[in-house]
C-alpha cells in the first residue's frame, strides 16, 4: 500500500494536559491524538507537531503531520477521528501534503494571544482561559513597553532558564494590546518563540503596566542576555496559539 503523509489542524482546550509532547509524568495532547490515530487507522501512528505547548495552555490551531499506507480519504480523516477523541480536542482540519513536507522545516509565522481579566474579584468561568490582575494596569505604559519588542532581537532574556537551543535569535513582526471589556489581550506575531518566550513577555509587560518597572528598560532587558533581568513567568491558563501560517 502507498504511503501518504496527512497533516492536521488541532484546536484543544489545554486545561487538563501536560503540555503537547509525550512525557511520564502525565497525559499530553500528542499522547492522545497518537492513541486515537492508531485505534482508527489501524497502524502504529506517531505525530509530529509543530509547536510543543506548554501544560495548560491552548491552541485553535496546532499543526501536526503523520505518514499512514490506511487508504481512507486525507480529507475524512478529521471526521472520523473527532468521534474517537475527548471533548477538548478536535482536529480542524486534515489534508495531505507532500511526503517530505514537515512543519519544523519550513518557514512559518505563529500567533499567540494571552488574555488577562481586570476586576477587584475573579470571575469563575475564566479561569482556564484568563490570567487574573486585580490591580489597575496602566495600558499605555504596557503599549509603550510592547513597542521595544518588536523586530528582530536576540531574546536570551525572555527564554527560560537551561533551554537547549541553538539560537535565542527571533523576529516578532508585531506586538498589540488592546483591550475588550474588562479584558486586556496582548497579541504577538513571530517567525518562532523560545521556551515560556510569550509568558516572560506578558509577565514583564505586565510590570511594566503596574508601575514596576519603566517601559524603557526593555533595551536594556534584551541587551542583558539574562533570564533574571526580564520579568516572571506569567500562568499558562491566559496563553493561547491562535494562529500557524506557512510561508
Amino acid at each position: 500500500m502507498e504511503k501518504k503523509r496527512v497533516r492536521l489542524t488541532v484546536a484543544y482546550d489545554g486545561t487538563n494536559y501536560h503540555g503537547w509532547q509525550v512525557q511520564d509524568n502525565g497525559i499530553t495532547i500528542e499522547e492522545v491524538l497518537n492513541k486515537c490515530l492508531t485505534g482508527l487507522l489501524g497502524e502504529p501512528i506517531q505525530v509530529i507537531g509543530a509547536s510543543r505547548t506548554d501544560s495548560g495552555v491552548h491552541a485553535l490551531g496546532n499543526i501536526a503531520v503523520f505518514d499512514t499506507v490506511n487508504p481512507m480519504p486525507a480529507g475524512k480523516i478529521s471526521y472520523a477521528l473527532n468521534q474517537r477523541l475527548p471533548e477538548d480536542i478536535r482536529v480542524q482540519k486534515s489534508e495531505e501534503v507532500p511526503p517530505d513536507w514537515h512543519p519544523r522545516h519550513c518557514g512559518s509565522r505563529k500567533t499567540y494571544e494571552y488574555r488577562i481579566y481586570r476586576a477587584e474579584f475573579p470571575m469563575p468561568v475564566k479561569r482556564f482561559y484568563s490570567y487574573f490582575v486585580y490591580r489597575p494596569i496602566d495600558v499605555g505604559r504596557v503599549r509603550e513597553a510592547a513597542a521595544y519588542l518588536e523586530g528582530e532581537h536576540d531574546f536570551k532574556s525572555f527564554c527560560q532558564a537551561g533551554a537547549q537551543v541553538e539560537s535565542t535569535v527571533r523576529t516578532l513582526y508585531w506586538l498589540q494590546v488592546e483591550e475588550q471589556g474588562q479584558d486586556l489581550v496582548i497579541r504577538v506575531c513571530g517567525n518562532g518563540f523560545l521556551y515560556n518566550m510569550v509568558r516572560i513577555i506578558v509577565g514583564t509587560l505586565l510590570e511594566a503596566g503596574l508601575g514596576k518597572r519603566e517601559p524603557d528598560e526593555i533595551p536594556g532587558i534584551l541587551e542583558a542576555l539574562d533570564r533574571s533581568a526580564a520579568g516572571p513567568t506569567a500562568p499558562a491558563c491566559g496563553l493561547t496559539l491562535v494562529k500557524y501560517e506557512f510561508t
